[in-house]
This record gives structure tokens, sequence and C-alpha cells, in this order.
């Protein structure tokens, strides 16, 4: 299986990128990972609902550069589908299952995705109500995904 992350913007804290390559190192024997960042735009304080699409649809274009017409995607959304790590778990075996064999996920900006990328999504997945940075949310997403496939291989997790 390849797992895409695409994701907005930098990691500029080095204690993200440390835990970033960490979970990459563990999950290399599960998948083919890739992560991919492309560049935000800077959201002016107060922007106009006008200005907050702009963004979003500019980074969207950067985004969607980047997905395969073969991929499934999974987007990152606050309205998404809450799942447990036994359900993302099954998720993503139930999809190798069925021939899937890319999964890309992808987190947005600060303000979120693009009509483009919602409109390719094939699923929206939610890690809570409550909003994180999106740098921090990559960390979370890649031990969910190291996880997951530890439940898929029946080895021990914390639970």
């Amino acid at each position: 299986m390849k797992i895409t992350l695409i994701t907005v913007g930098k990691i500029k804290e080095k204690y993200l990128r440390d835990a970033i390559a960490e979970y990459s190192k563990r999950l290399s024997r599960y998948c083919k990972l890739e992560i991919i960042e492309v560049a935000d735009e800077k959201t002016p304080d107060h922007a106009s609902d006008i200005v907050e699409n702009t963004i979003r649809d500019k980074e969207a274009e950067r985004i969607m550069k980047y997905v395969k017409e073969d991929t499934y995607v999974i987007t990152l959304e606050i309205n998404g589908k809450l799942l447990s790590s036994e359900e993302l778990s099954a998720k993503i075996n139930q999809l190798g299952i069925q021939g899937t064999s890319h999964i890309t996920f992808i987190i947005g900006g600060s303000i979120g995705l693009g009509k483009e990328v919602l409109a390719r999504s094939d699923y929206a997945l939610s890690f809570s109500k409550m909003t994180f940075p999106h740098q921090l949310m990559r960390v979370i997403l890649l031990e969910q995904i190291y996880r997951s496939y530890r439940i898929i291989n029946g080895e021990p997790y914390h639970k």
C-alpha cells in the first residue's frame, strides 16, 4: 500500500519534524509513505469570506497537482466522520482488500480546504470537533496510520 500525505505549509518546529521522521521510519515496514508539502497562503487577520475563499482556492490548486487519479482520497475535516483507531484500521484494511493500492490523506491549511479538494474527497475524516494546528495534525495522523497497521497485523499497541 502507498500512503501519501498532502499537507499545506511547512513544519518549522524541530520537535514536530522529529516526530514525523520517527513515525515515517516506523511506517516504512508497513507501507510506502510519501509526504508532500504545498505552500500556504498568508491569511490576513479578519479576512473577508471572499479573501478566505480565494486563499482556499489557491491552496486547493496546489494540492490538486499532486492528487493522482487512481488514489482514494481521505480529507481531514472538522465535520468529517469520527472514527476510533480500530475503525480507521478497518477502513484502511478494507480499502486494501478491495484492491486500493494508494490512499492519499489531505490536511488543509489554517482555514480549511478549498471546494475543488472537497469535491475530490472520497471520505471526510475528523479527529475531533476541536481545532488542532495543522502542523500537529500531521503527527497525530501519522501516529494513527501507524497504529492502524499495528492493529491490522495483530501486533500490540497501546489502548
